[in-house]
């Protein structure tokens, strides 16, 4: 089933009561939540209280929290790292195990589906892709010719115009880039964690510092939906901004209907069985990485 995603961006005090999630503010109950039906919960404000037990619980239904900074971007992920799997131990076991021809041909899978939905992208957008088409068909194992980046330089300028410059430190566009990868993130790590992965455990990022190197190897051709999205926004905003309503642009993302292996569902759904496939993927080599297919934008 679909799960929610709740974002709180007013001062309010949460809590736990009858097994459903509250939210009080102003000394009124404004909101209950069950929290079985809780999938993701944004905190977006200074003032916000939240109580040990609210985020257990949270934890305890392998929801996702995401704390957000004073630029409205999520800084922080809380993930049931034991509670999300109840064979934890022997999926990390196997995960640490894989090899490194099997790493590569994921990560190559992982490039060429990127550079893929990025080619629908510009397609929509009107805007030629024939560079693109023709770097997808030089995509390597490993990706060693870094085939990912030189399709970057060529998709920027044409989506975004020559002048922009993906930056995520500056704000407008940048600053929505951000968020909107920020929740495909928290999804994509939410369904790995449930598959008994570690989500720190890459197959191609390798930063000490990253404790979502997975999650950001498997979210990588999800970013050219957010932005599509940003470049819908750009159309009715010269300098877009976070705001409540543009938030909700890319929450909604996470209930569209895609298709996975003919199947229509929401994508948080299909989410879950692409990291099932990720997981098996791990321990044998026949099996491909699969991707939601758009067919709305």
């Amino acid at each position: 089933m679909i799960k929610r995603v709740i974002d709180i961006s007013e001062p309010s005090y949460l809590y736990v009561e009858h097994n459903q999630l509250c939210v009080d503010r102003n000394k009124e109950t404004i909101a209950r939540i069950s929290v079985e039906d809780l999938g993701v919960l944004i905190l977006d404000h200074p003032a916000i209280v939240v109580t040990q037990a609210a985020i257990k619980v949270c934890q305890q239904n392998n929801a996702v929290v995401l704390f957000c900074d004073e630029r409205h971007l999520p800084i922080s992920i809380t993930l049931p790292l034991w509670e999300g799997h109840s064979l934890h131990t022997k999926v990390l076991r196997e995960q640490l195990s894989i090899t490194i021809p099997a790493r590569k041909r994921l990560w190559q899978q992982v490039v060429k589906e990127k550079i893929t939905q990025q080619i629908a992208t510009l397609d929509r957008a009107g805007c030629s892709a024939e560079g693109l088409r023709r770097l997808l068909k030089k995509v390597k194992s490993g990706d060693t010719d870094n085939c990912e980046a030189q399709a970057a330089r060529q998709y920027w300028p044409l989506l975004m115009g020559k002048s922009f410059r993906r930056n995520p430190a500056d704000s407008g566009a940048n600053s929505l880039l951000n968020y909107g990868y920020s929740i495909v993130r928290a999804m994509v790590a939410r369904a790995i964690v449930g598959t008994g992965l570690h989500p720190a455990i890459g197959l191609h990022h390798k930063n000490q510092y990253n404790g979502l190197c997975l999650a950001d190897d498997v979210m990588e051709p999800f970013r050219p939906w957010v932005d599509w999205k940003v470049f819908e926004l750009q159309r009715v905003a010269i300098e877009p901004e976070i705001t409540k309503d543009t938030k909700q642009v890319f929450l909604a993302m996470l209930g569209q209907g895609v298709l996975f292996e003919k199947r229509k569902m929401p994508l948080m759904v299909a989410v879950h069985f692409m990291a099932a496939r990720l997981k098996e993927a791990h321990t044998d080599k026949t099996t491909t990485l699969l991707y939601p297919k758009r067919f709305e934008f």
